[in-house]
């Protein structure tokens, strides 16, 4: 249980490392205007809406990579539930993303990302699966 605990807490802290590097990649492609301020919910309004759907796209990928790398990373250090700690984490990472859907404005099509979630994160697990399978 405890391999299982630390399994799950790396595996999010890598997703997330993952998760902030293309954030930050996209921050650099597309930054924000001089002066911004985060807290100004109009001004950050303005600026997403101006982006392009490619920043998006980055975001969704930071999003996806967050629960599949870390669901896979948490699988790999788990002794006996790959499948189980990589959808820990791919839960744990759904319920960031919501937060994060419902805090900043995005475009409706992204809320398409919330199953899939899920889904990347059972890949990862079930990566790992069959490779000890294999073995």
């Amino acid at each position: 249980m405890i391999n299982n605990a630390i399994a799950v807490v790396v595996g999010l802290a890598v997703g997330m490392a993952v998760n902030m590097g293309l954030v930050v990649a996209n921050m650099a492609l597309f930054p924000a205007p001089e002066g911004f301020n985060w807290e100004d919910p109009v001004v950050v309004s303005e600026y997403l809406a101006a982006l392009p759907i490619l920043a998006f796209l980055i975001v969704l990928a930071a999003h996806l990579g967050q629960a599949f790398v870390g669901g896979w990373v948490a699988a790999k250090i788990s002794k006996a539930n790959p499948m189980g700690v990589a959808l820990t984490v791919g839960a744990l990472s759904l319920a960031g993303g919501i937060m994060n859907m419902m805090q900043l404005p995005h475009p409706t099509w992204m809320w398409i990302e919330m199953p899939l979630y899920l889904v990347v994160a059972w890949a990862a697990g079930n990566l790992e699966r069959s490779r000890r399978q294999a073995i």
